[in-house]
């Protein structure tokens, strides 16, 4: 009776410690496709606020903290663009408007949505939604823009948009996942803990952390 119950309780043991042994090695792994999954939307969506915020400033010379600025941007401005007026390998047509005295060139004016995203299309329903991060509720990107000095005495603008991993991962079923990665970006690669463009420190054109 007692060699049964023993038999029972070790195989109850094994049973115990193959489950552990397999959460110690599938959890890692579930993790990194969910931080992969979860960073690729968080990116895509920020690269389109990056293109906003470029296009904001080739008009306006400075880039906008807010995104309701952003989004009336997008939303109701336009951008004059220049186009050529004939084929410069049309030598008749290159004739007639040297003779009139013009210029191959003529500007012209387009919505802000119609051309900066392109060939992708954003509905204005997506440029609402531009703000929030993706997989949250509704939390937004941190956004902040203004004007900075460098060390060579040039002003120029500057803009930071971001999203800490702690906005976007799951904390429940990854907690301690969640905080070695943390704890990894910033201690081993001294690197922002999440998703970020652009820098309040310093000009580095936009760059994103993930390229």
């Amino acid at each position: 009776m007692m060699k049964k119950i023993f038999q029972i309780i070790l195989g109850v043991v094994i049973v115990a410690l193959c489950y552990v042994i397999y959460k110690q090695i599938s959890t890692p792994i579930s993790f990194n496709k969910e931080l992969d999954a979860r960073k690729a939307q968080v990116i895509d969506r920020i690269k389109d606020i990056r293109t906003a915020e470029r296009a904001f400033k080739s008009k306006y010379q400075r880039f906008t903290g807010t995104f309701d600025s952003l989004e009336n941007f997008i939303l109701n401005d336009t951008l004059e663009l220049e186009r050529k007026i004939v084929d410069e390998d049309d030598s008749v047509a290159m004739a007639m408007l040297k003779k009139s005295g013009r210029k191959n060139i003529e500007k012209f004016k387009v919505a802000v949505i119609d051309t900066i995203f392109s060939p992708k299309k954003l509905t204005a329903e997506d440029v609402k939604n531009l703000r929030f991060i993706p997989g949250t509720d509704n939390v937004e990107y941190t956004l902040a823009a203004g004007i900075i000095t460098t060390e060579s005495k040039v002003v120029i603008p500057v803009v930071e948009c971001r999203a800490h991993y702690l906005t976007f991962l799951d904390t429940v079923a990854y907690r301690q996942e969640v905080i070695n990665q943390i704890d990894d970006e910033v201690n081993n690669f001294n690197r922002y803990p999440g998703v970020k463009f652009g820098s309040m420190e310093s000009g580095n054109n936009e760059a994103g952390n993930w390229e």
